[in-house]
């Protein structure tokens, strides 16, 4: 959804590297806390490596609408395996992403941190909402929606500071367009949100071990 699909030198080496810089540290988090875990859950590894794939294939898959819109599923990444390990698929998405040419190797950094913001905030709502909503569609996609609104507003926030280079509209005309996309993308959230909620409802059908603290 919130993806920058730019091409290499969009953007100024300074502004490529601040934001590959900001997307390295959050990695490094999320390694630290993979790190410090008592012992690893092998089953959300295996679960991690089929939404690495499952997103990647549907990450390829464009809606020709404004330039091309896609879902990405980064949501149903952070319900089922939370941020420190959504961190990894994310990355490992955007990277095999740009070596097929979908959006540059410079946007890599920017584009990770909107994914992983998108992971962090639906694994947080998806799980604060639990005694509001009980019931794992409804929380599963608004979990998604508020996700993916996060995600957009960080994508507008990153171009706006970072500039486009031979862009010669002005930053309102820019956040005019941008806000434009953003709210096409956000049409096509509710799809998303709602083949979210049904996954998880799915899931916690017939595996809730594969989610922590869920029961049918």
């Amino acid at each position: 959804m919130a993806h920058i699909h730019l091409e290499d030198g969009a953007f100024t080496l300074f502004w490529v590297v601040v934001w590959w810089a900001i997307a390295l540290m959050l990695i490094c988090a999320a390694l630290i806390r993979v790190r410090s875990a008592k012992k690893t859950d092998n089953r959300k590894i295996t679960l991690a490596a089929f939404c690495t794939a499952a997103a990647f294939a549907i990450f390829q898959v464009s809606i020709p609408l404004f330039g091309g819109v896609h879902l990405n599923l980064t949501p149903l990444i952070g319900i089922l395996v939370g941020p420190a390990i959504g961190s990894f698929v994310v990355l490992i998405i955007n990277i095999l992403s740009a070596a097929i040419g979908h959006g540059g190797w410079g946007m890599i950094g920017a584009n990770l941190l909107v994914n992983v913001i998108e992971v962090v905030v639906a694994y947080t709502v998806f799980r604060a909402l639990k005694k509001i909503f009980p019931g794992a569609f409804a929380r599963g996609g608004i979990a998604a929606l508020a996700s993916l609104f996060c995600g957009n507003l960080a994508m507008i926030a990153i171009i706006l500071v970072s500039g486009v280079q031979g862009v010669t509209q002005t930053p309102s005309q820019v956040l005019a367009g941008l806000s434009l996309l953003a709210g096409v993308n956000m049409g096509v959230a509710i799809i998303e949100a709602v083949i979210t909620g049904m996954i998880i409802t799915y899931i916690i059908r017939v595996r809730p071990d594969l989610l922590e603290r869920e029961r049918p």
